[in-house]
C-alpha cells in the first residue's frame, strides 16, 4: 500500500482506524504473533489497521528501564513485520538523525507527546512526507494543537493525524477529557484517541509509571460516542511481563472481543 493510498484510508475515514501493538519491540517473533492476531481480526471485523511498537522508549522513568532494541535491529524488524503480515507500520522518533532510517522502514512517523513542542524534530519528520501522528502533550489544551499541526503544514506536508492521549491532573494521575475529541476535529484532521495510555499513572510505580487497564475500553467507548476517528491500544499476550506500560496494555485474548464493542459504538455514532 503506497503512502497515497494509506492518507486516503485515514483522511476523513468511513471504517474505525486502529493503530495497535506492543509498547515496545521484545522480539520480532512476539511482533509477528500480535500483528498476525490483530489484522485477523481487523480484517473480519472491517477495522483500518496499523501496527505499532517502538524500536526505543527513550522516555523512560527511569534510567534502569529497558528501552529496546535499538534503531538499526528495531527498524529491521519494523520492516520485516510490515512485509510478512503486509500491514501498513508506526513507531514513533525521538531525535531527528533517526527520523530518515525510521521513514524508510515505516509509513507513519510519530511524534511523543513529550516532544509535541520540539520545532526540528516535527519539521524533519514533515520533511519525510510520510503521515505523522501528532500526540498531544499531556501539558497541552486540545486547541493548542493546531500550532502544532501548523509545523507540518508549513512545510508542504498535510498528512496529520492527532491522538488524545490525556492530560496531567495532579501527581501521578491523567484525565481523559472528552472535549478534546471534537475540539481537535474541528482543526480539519483526523483524531485518535489512546485508550491505554490515558488510564496510565505516571510515576506512581516508583521507578516505572503503574496504570488502570480495566479503564482502558471505558474511556475507548466514551471518545467514539464524541466522534474520535480511531484509537490507539496498546496489547500484549502477557502485559504484566512486557518492560514497558504492562499496567495500561489490554491483553491480546481480549482484543478481539474488546474491538468488536468498540466498533458497535463507532458504527452507532457514523
Amino acid at each position: 500500500m503506497t503512502s497515497s493510498q494509506l492518507w486516503k484510508l485515514l483522511n476523513k475515514p468511513k471504517r474505525l482506524i486502529l493503530i495497535a501493538g506492543p509498547c515496545v519491540i521484545e522480539s520480532e517473533s512476539l511482533c509477528l504473533k500480535i500483528a498476525k492476531s490483530l489484522k485477523k481480526s481487523c480484517d473480519s471485523l472491517g477495522i483500518t489497521f496499523i501496527f505499532k511498537a517502538s524500536y526505543d522508549k527513550a522516555n523512560r522513568t527511569s534510567s534502569a528501564s529497558k528501552r529496546g532494541p535499538g534503531i538499526e535491529n528495531g527498524l529491521k524488524i519494523l520492516k520485516n513485520i510490515r512485509t510478512k503480515v503486509n500491514i501498513p507500520v508506526l513507531t514513533d522518533v525521538h531525535t531527528d538523525k533517526d527520523i530518515c532510517l525510521a521513514s524508510e522502514a515505516v509509513d507513519i512517523l510519530q511524534i511523543p507527546a513529550f516532544l509535541c513542542r520540539q520545532t526540528d524534530l516535527i519539521s524533519t519528520a514533515a520533511e519525510t512526507g510520510k503521515i505523522i501522528n501528532l500526540k498531544k502533550g499531556q501539558f497541552l489544551s486540545p486547541k493548542e494543537m493546531d500550532q502544532v499541526a501548523e509545523k507540518v503544514k508549513t512545510l508542504g506536508n498535510n498528512k496529520i493525524i492527532l491522538t488524545e492521549r490525556g492530560t496531567c491532573f495532579g501527581y501521578n494521575n491523567l484525565v481523559a477529557d472528552m472535549r478534546s475529541i471534537p475540539i481537535m476535529k474541528d482543526l480539519g484532521y483526523p483524531v485518535v484517541f489512546d485508550a491505554t495510555h490515558s488510564v496510565q499513572l505516571p510515576g506512581a510505580g516508583g521507578n516505572r509509571s503503574n496504570g488502570q487497564r480495566e479503564f482502558a475500553p471505558v474511556l475507548a467507548k466514551a471518545a467514539l460516542a464524541a466522534g474520535a476517528n480511531g484509537l490507539f491500544i496498546e496489547t500484549h499476550p502477557h502485559p504484566d511481563q512486557s518492560p514497558s506500560d504492562g499496567p495500561n496494555m489490554i491483553p491480546l485474548n481480549q482484543m478481539n472481543s474488546t474491538l468488536k464493542k468498540l466498533l458497535k459504538v463507532f458504527n452507532a455514532v457514523q
